[in-house]
């Protein structure tokens, strides 16, 4: 069984002076670099000399970004959150300095190849997590998982849908349905963290939660392919109709099961011959390959992207690489975790710029962002009815599937691509009450998981 990699939170000595310290370096930062992107070089037109080079405004925008990122995570990471949350609110930071007088950092939300290293920040990140969780793991989680997941996807999207209904009248029946996919997500990482930090991590609680929250990942990501589906198919003139949903369920379905089925069975060949090879690196860039076909394979389908990066991850066992190991090399999670920590804060943090905190004062914008936070504690709460068993706490279960996190923002990204009779999908209000709602429920969910359990653990206690 494969566990997950977590970090201690460091010892909350000092942290009065965290804030202090981040001011000066944030005051530090902006100050050297806005200079330089006050003029970006691909607006200066070409270098006359022939100097110029599209790499180094692209490098520049990454100082900005992995400096941001960093900081953020580093400040949450001391106030006992995520270390996502951080670089998300850096993101915020840097893409609504405008509000504040500075300008500069514009080009960097819309740069094309900023954009692309985000893209592939998301399929790493859905590679990584499968990687955490086995096919085997899936199939002995247990009753309870499975019908804790069922309820936590069908319940929230539910909900999404009839907030979107109820709050966005005008809008089509596209956006109440992708309003619902995005509470559909449960955050394994921040859930998996949070029960190791506490010493929790092997109750029955936990079993349930993470099992679950697996099997919610990929209940929601067949939900956000179908979804997806449905509407890139009426953005070409398709109609919303029963047949079509259902082909694009049924392809969503023999997708996962089909990869999953033929992985299972050729991935341990490909890898024994991919095992003769002597030169370096030849592992990871036969996971990245694996990784980077199946993700082709998805789209190619009319499913996202991270469909097939989340599908190869779970195939990839330790076993099937083994001839590497055993000659000395890295496992592929910990090849994988240098590629993540460089792309997937670039993903977090062009997430948080393209927040536009102005789009807080639209009317309607904050009763939006309420109503889907409220829609996504209760639809993941709801879940818990589906433990089965004795001495088993539900509210800790239903808690534990509160976080989006990271899956969240990749839903709420993928509807920013996504248009109708070229109107884009959701606006700048929409895609901001659903970064409020994730922000909200990621940081929610560590002290009431932290409460929950530590009721249920002293009502044991006396109850012996």
């Amino acid at each position: 069984m494969r566990h997950h990699r977590t970090h201690e939170i460091p010892h909350p000595a000092g942290r009065r002076c965290v804030a202090l310290i981040v001011r000066r370096a944030c005051l530090a930062v902006v100050t050297l670099a806005l200079p330089l992107f006050a003029e970006p070089a691909r607006a200066a037109g070409p270098d006359p000399v022939g100097h110029s080079d599209p790499v180094a405004a692209v490098g520049l925008s990454l100082v900005i970004i992995l400096t941001a990122a960093k900081v953020g995570a580093e400040v949450a990471t001391r106030a006992g959150q995520p270390g996502v949350l951080g670089e998300l609110i850096g993101g915020v930071i840097l893409g609504n300095l405008t509000l504040m007088g500075f300008s500069g950092l514009e080009h960097v939300e819309v740069d094309p190849f900023i954009d692309m290293l985000a893209r592939l920040g998301a399929v790493i990140l859905l590679f990584e997590v499968g990687l955490e969780s086995t096919v085997g793991q899936m199939l002995k989680v247990g009753l309870s998982s499975l019908l804790v997941a069922s309820l936590g996807v069908v319940m929230p999207f539910a909900l999404g849908w009839g907030v979107g209904a109820w709050l966005l009248p005008e809008q089509s029946a596209y956006v109440h349905a992708f309003l619902g996919a995005t509470l559909t997500a449960t955050s394994v990482g921040i859930t998996a963290r949070v029960l190791k930090d506490l010493g929790r991590a092997q109750s029955k609680e936990a079993r349930i939660i993470l099992g679950a929250a697996v099997i919610d990942d990929v209940f929601g990501l067949v939900i956000l392919g179908v979804v997806t589906g449905v509407i890139t198919a009426a953005d070409r003139g398709g109609t919303f109709s029963g047949a079509e949903i259902a082909l694009m369920l049924g392809k969503a379905a023999g997708f996962l099961i089909g990869s999953l089925v033929l992985g299972v069975y050729l991935s341990p060949t490909l890898f024994a011959v991919a095992s003769r090879l002597r030169a370096r690196g030849v592992l990871l860039a036969a996971g990245l390959s694996f990784c980077f076909f199946l993700s082709w394979l998805a789209n190619a389908i009319g499913l996202a992207p991270i469909v097939g990066a989340f599908a190869a991850g779970l195939i990839l066992e330790d076993f099937h690489y083994r001839d590497f190991i055993d000659r000395g090399e890295h496992g592929m999670e910990e090849l994988i975790h240098p590629i993540s920590a460089f792309l997937v804060p670039v993903f977090f943090v062009l997430m948080g710029m393209r927040t536009d905190l102005r789009s807080f004062l639209q009317p309607g914008m904050l009763g939006l962002a309420t109503a889907l936070t409220i829609a996504a504690i209760i639809g993941k709460q709801a879940c818990s009815l589906g433990v089965i068993g004795r001495g088993i706490d539900r509210l800790s279960v239903g808690l534990g599937m509160i976080p989006r996190g990271e899956v969240g923002l990749i839903f709420a990204n993928i509807g920013l691509t996504l248009s109708v009779g070229g109107t884009r999908l959701i606006d700048q209000a929409a895609y901001a009450a659903v970064v409020v709602m994730v922000i909200v429920t990621t940081v929610a969910t560590p002290p009431a998981l932290k409460w929950s359990l530590g009721r249920a653990a002293r009502r044991a206690s006396v109850s012996e």
